[in-house]
């Protein structure tokens, strides 16, 4: 299994250069709307587009042989994608110019590139720092993507294609209990271990997503009513803040991520995560506030997040999957409401959690008690092993009901 790798990296550019690189960018971006505009909007294949207008492209545009084949794969790819969603292809806004093999080469012995543009051949170095170069060392790179930046810069968007290693075989794991109170918190499967593992709180987050609600919002409504100077100050501000929310949050990721994922590598162990699919939909169909909706929807996870969690996620899987550990992914159902020691079904209130199982008695952080998830990750990683059940025996709310025989529940769904 392959894993391609994307890595930023900066050219230094001068003024000659930069007006050959506008140049191409520009010519890009306008074949690029000439044939989604120009040829049927029902064909796909990035073949019969070529067959129809590469000549035109090269003629109208002065583009390479290659940069014309590129233009037809980047509108028959995006024409795919809409119509899985069944929507329309939107216009192009440019900005950016894909290559591949034979029309960019990565050099290392003086760490430079040579990109064709419309004017010919250009080699550019690259402005990188050590993490760079060693992703770089010893790949021969074959696509890249090039963009200019809203501050003028150049960047190159290096795909670099790897084998990971294999995940080492372990019986132990780390759990990680997702939420919003917590964004994350870790566990290990060792029983009635007393380590607390790291919990990474959601309270500067949630802050911060609530400031940048209320300024958005107080923006628009100045945008909506004032004088033409307000209302274009205004959409200028509110231009200038687009994304920073969105990156906010993928820093926080990224941080929790890695320190997950060094956790697991240095403990030898696995992780297993909560599979959260349809979750956004499952808590919208709940009576709850405002706010409480919003944070839930926020597009700061993206728009392919069909759960608050997606994000983190896929970046503990792709971390994982660079550091050789095995990632498991296990039902959530009452995992939060299961005691880690003694497998009986307690009682959580909000934070809160309690067992009532007379010889455990736990009582703590609910989220800390989120080590069934390393449970159920061990059982699930052990072909043909032990079910996992929790036991539902002395449930109070089950003897109100009259349940006759309390049997076990088992977690591990498929695991036997």
């Amino acid at each position: 299994m392959h894993q391609v790798l994307t890595i930023s990296c900066r050219l230094k550019v001068s003024a000659s250069q930069a007006a050959k690189l506008d140049a191409t960018l520009d010519a890009f971006a306008q074949a690029l709307n000439w044939v989604n505009e120009n040829t049927p909007e029902k064909i796909v294949n990035a073949v019969k587009l070529q067959s129809l207008c590469y000549r035109e492209i090269r003629t109208r545009f002065g583009l390479s042989s290659n940069l014309a084949q590129q233009v037809c794969r980047r509108v028959a790819g995006l024409r795919k994608v809409a119509r899985q969603k069944n929507r329309p292809v939107k216009a192009f806004k440019g900005g950016f110019v894909t290559y591949d093999a034979r029309i960019f080469s990565f050099r290392e012995k003086d760490w430079t590139v040579s990109l064709t543009t419309v004017e010919g051949r250009e080699r550019f170095e690259l402005a990188i720092g050590n993490y760079q170069r060693g992703v770089l060392a010893g790949t021969n790179p074959k696509a890249a993507t090039l963009i200019k930046r809203k501050d003028g810069s150049y960047y190159i968007q290096i795909c670099v294609e790897r084998d990971p290693p294999e995940p080492r075989d372990t019986t132990e794991a780390i759990g990680v209990d997702l939420g919003r109170r917590d964004i994350a918190h870790t566990k290990d499967s060792v029983p009635l271990t007393r380590t607390e593992g790291d919990h990474w709180n959601g309270q500067q987050l949630n802050q911060v997503r609530d400031h940048y609600s209320r300024l958005r919002a107080a923006l628009q409504r100045k945008a909506g009513k004032g004088t033409r100077s307000t209302r274009r100050r205004c959409r200028q501000l509110l231009q200038r803040l687009s994304g920073r929310e969105r990156r906010f949050q993928a820093w926080v990721n990224h941080r929790i991520s890695k320190s997950i994922v060094a956790r697991a590598l240095a403990t030898h162990r696995f992780i297993a995560l909560e599979d959260l699919t349809g979750i956004r939909e499952r808590t919208n169909q709940q009576p709850r506030s405002k706010t409480e909706r919003r944070r839930a929807n926020s597009e700061a996870y993206g728009p392919l997040a069909r759960g608050a969690f997606y994000q983190l996620r896929q970046f503990v899987h792709y971390k994982a999957a660079r550091a050789g550990v095995k990632v498991v992914v296990v039902p959530p159902a009452y995992s939060s409401q299961t005691c880690h020691r003694c497998l009986w079904l307690g009682q959580r209130e909000g934070k809160h959690f309690r067992c009532v199982n007379p010889a455990c008695g736990w009582e703590g952080d609910a989220d800390l008690n989120g080590a069934n998830i390393a449970l159920l990750g061990v059982a699930v990683n052990r072909p043909r092993g032990p079910w996992l059940a929790c036991q539902l025996q002395g449930y109070p709310s089950r003897q109100r009901r009259g349940a006759l025989k309390p049997a076990p529940y088992r977690l591990a769904v498929g695991v036997g």
